[in-house]
């Protein structure tokens, strides 16, 4: 294997810093916005939608609402040139209201530790693009409600 090259460990570093400005107990929505280009975006893949701007910020206070104590486990991490892959798993325990496209899901008080792949790209180390794969299902299904979402929707 090849040793990263310095624009590589930077760009790793920089989405380092970028999940612990996410992380329930140190969230800091506006620096988290911040590390992004100008014209970057963030891709919730599962939901379908697209963030840019301040907009960016939108699913990391929907979720550390949701799970306060939310954590990121990362467990293998690759940088390809402005690339960087992220294979880990959103923790948490789910204690407030769940936004998702579809409608709220009121607290389950259910722990999740849902399988996630994160794919960036990066410009002079900011973020440019942010595709987020969470494993829906699984998370669904964690939360007691996969077979039932319609039910566990509040309107």
């Amino acid at each position: 294997m090849n040793a990263q090259t310095s624009e590589e460990a930077r760009n790793e570093q920089a989405i380092r810093t970028l999940y612990s400005l996410a992380e329930g107990n140190a969230k800091d929505t506006s620096r988290f916005v911040s590390q992004f280009t100008d014209d970057g975006y963030f891709y919730d893949v599962g939901a379908g939608k697209k963030y840019f701007g301040r907009e960016i910020g939108l699913t990391v206070d929907v979720y550390a609402a949701a799970f306060p104590d939310m954590h990121r486990e990362l467990y293998s991490i690759r940088s390809f040139g402005d690339h960087v892959l992220v294979e880990l798993s959103l923790n948490g325990t789910h204690k407030g209201d769940l936004v998702i496209p579809p409608g709220t899901i009121s607290p389950t008080g259910k722990e999740i530790h849902a399988p996630c792949c994160d794919v960036f790209r990066l410009k002079d180390g900011k973020v440019f693009s942010f595709h987020c794969y969470v494993a829906v299902p699984i998370l669904l299904e964690q939360l007691g409600i996969f077979m039932n979402l319609q039910a566990a929707l509040k309107r």
